[in-house]
């Protein structure tokens, strides 16, 4: 799977760059979380700094075009996205289940 940015936009007052991509794979349309990592790798960002909001497959195509929040840190992320954009995005389990494993 190929990812290439299309356009970066910085967003100083939410600490996140909004992010359009495109990606070119051979088999079907990845996974939001393949994604998301794939993303964090080409931008060199942890895969909890980045929600993908968008993802968008014409039909029988190889390319899907996307739009993705790319955040300085993953503190930000949980305080500026909606739940079910983390819940998605896998963001919030994790840090779920590291305060249940913290608790126990």
């Amino acid at each position: 799977m190929d990812v290439d940015i299309i356009s970066e936009e910085e967003n100083p007052m939410l600490h996140r760059t909004d992010v359009t991509f495109e990606l070119t794979h051979d088999e079907a349309t990845p996974s939001r979380l393949q994604v998301r990592d794939s993303l964090a790798a080409k931008l060199n960002k942890d895969a909890d700094e980045v929600v993908v909001r968008k993802l968008d497959t014409k039909f029988g195509m190889r390319k899907t075009v996307g739009y993705a929040k790319v955040y300085e840190s993953a503190d930000h992320a949980t305080d500026v996205e909606q739940e079910h954009m983390l819940e998605r995005n896998k963001i919030a389990a994790e840090e779920e289940a590291e305060a249940e494993a913290e608790e126990a």
